[in-house]
């Protein structure tokens, strides 16, 4: 590290930090990363694939309420940052849809992320691990850099032309998700890495950093009830995908909610309901084509029915409608109107009559026996609620200025979602990438001035 401090300090080690780190070293800057973990990657060693909206009308449809520039720019920047990921010798493979409306690629995160870290390193740059950010450095309204506490206990200060966030969010703080996303979200299970405490939010907003809506939601999945997650691998493995394809009823035995619209949507509207629980019944023809299949082209099936079954989940199979009414009375839920609902929305569905709550993209009858049901409550990946930034990564303050020397991206940020997801792997990247070069036009700017 240079007398003079560095040119990028970066909080958070993660998809959005490194990222970040490798794209600055690329560019020729000084970079020091601190991360609060003993290892780097964060949740996107839990991911797999790189996915957004194909374009501005598609990014707008499924998230109406998103900040529009925002929102341009991650769809404008996607396929930058996919070149970007194959610059390095990480193969991302060929597009291919996600979800009913993403298109995206499939990569090795794990790869990717290694290598981040190598280039830093390899081009002069520090990691620091184990290591807690404290507070940043202020001078005249400016961000020059941090306070660190490392992992034998000394404090150290870096300086730095600009600083990035991107520690993830504050998913693994059940007091701030209770006071920015639900009065429940406490009690949601964790599909996350367990680092991401807030660390980020609390910073920013120390110094002034504006933030986003509180009721903007989460991104997560349902899950089965009652079954704690063992290791990362239920993150995927226990989320409940086909739901898009099943009904869900809360403890009213009635539906709430579209669900064809997208199961981590569904998440968000279970959380809503009493006591955050419901119960998701699939028939013959869901658990065939959507239960025991790859959720999207190339992932690993897993029978998440037996799953959950074998894991000590609430879980029934019904040889008929007329056994749904038997439902266990323990499990709060009346069975014969449970049955009754089913059997409404087939007679409704089969004479082509639209169901209330609507199925805009699966009106497919549930009338192929057994049944399958399982209790779900939602789990958290990461919330919407976030520091505010620009297209540019720019925290910005109360008034809509910058903060100056001050950047943020990944899950640290708010106001790119608003109860609506394209991709969190995606936003990681294009805003690492962009704070990266905001550093750059920083840095140099200085240099001239200098």
């Amino acid at each position: 590290m240079r007398p003079d401090g560095v040119d990028l300090l970066i909080v958070g080690a993660g998809m959005a930090g490194l990222t970040a780190g490798a794209r600055a070293v690329r560019n020729g800057l000084s970079v020091v990363i601190a991360e609060i973990g003993g290892d780097v990657g964060g949740s996107a060693r839990f991911a797999g694939y790189a996915w957004t909206a194909p374009s501005h009308d598609v990014m707008d449809q499924h998230n109406p309420h998103g900040d529009v520039a925002l929102k341009r720019a991650l769809v404008d920047r996607f396929d930058d940052g996919i070149s970007w990921i194959r610059s390095l010798g990480v193969e991302a493979k060929d597009a291919q849809r996600i979800l009913s409306f993403g298109r995206g690629h499939q990569f090795d995160t794990n790869h990717y992320v290694d290598t981040c870290r190598r280039l830093v390193l390899d081009s002069g740059g520090e990691l620091l691990l184990e290591t807690d950010t404290e507070r940043l450095m202020v001078e005249h309204g400016t961000v020059v850099g941090a306070e660190l506490r490392t992992a034998d206990g000394t404090r150290r200060q870096v300086r730095a032309r600009a600083t990035l966030l991107a520690t993830g969010g504050f998913q693994g703080d059940p007091a701030l998700r209770t006071a920015h996303v639900h009065p429940h979200a406490d009690r949601m299970e964790l599909r996350s890495n367990p680092h991401s405490r807030g660390g980020g939010y609390r910073l920013a907003t120390r110094v002034g950093a504006a933030t986003g809506h509180h009721d903007a939601g989460f991104y997560g999945h349902l899950i089965p009830s009652g079954i704690p997650f063992a290791d990362p691998a239920d993150f995927v493995d226990m989320s409940l995908y086909y739901s898009e394809h099943a009904l869900l009823f809360n403890l009213r035995n009635e539906r709430f909610a579209d669900e064809t619209l997208g199961d981590h949507l569904t998440a968000m509207a279970l959380l809503e309901q009493p006591e955050s629980r419901g119960l998701l019944i699939a028939d013959a023809r869901v658990f065939r084509d959507w239960i025991v299949g790859s959720y999207v082209e190339g992932a690993v099936a897993v029978d998440k029915f037996a799953l959950a079954s074998k894991r000590g989940g609430r879980v029934g199979l019904a040889e008929d409608l007329d056994e749904l009414a038997w439902l266990p009375e323990e499990w709060g839920y009346r069975g014969d109107a449970v049955r009754d609902a089913v059997k409404r929305f087939n007679e409704q569905t089969s004479a082509g009559l639209e169901p209330a709550p609507g199925r805009e993209l699966d009106r497919l009858p549930l009338d192929e026996p057994p049944y399958y049901v399982i209790e779900t409550v939602p789990a958290i990946t990461f919330p919407f609620h976030g520091v505010r930034i620009d297209d540019r990564a720019r925290v910005l303050r109360e008034d809509g200025e910058p903060l100056h020397g001050l950047l943020a991206a990944g899950s640290d940020t708010g106001g790119l979602w608003h109860r609506a997801y394209a991709g969190g792997l995606a936003s990681a990247l294009v805003y690492g990438l962009t704070a990266a070069d905001t550093a750059t036009e920083i840095a140099t700017r200085v240099v001239r001035h200098t």
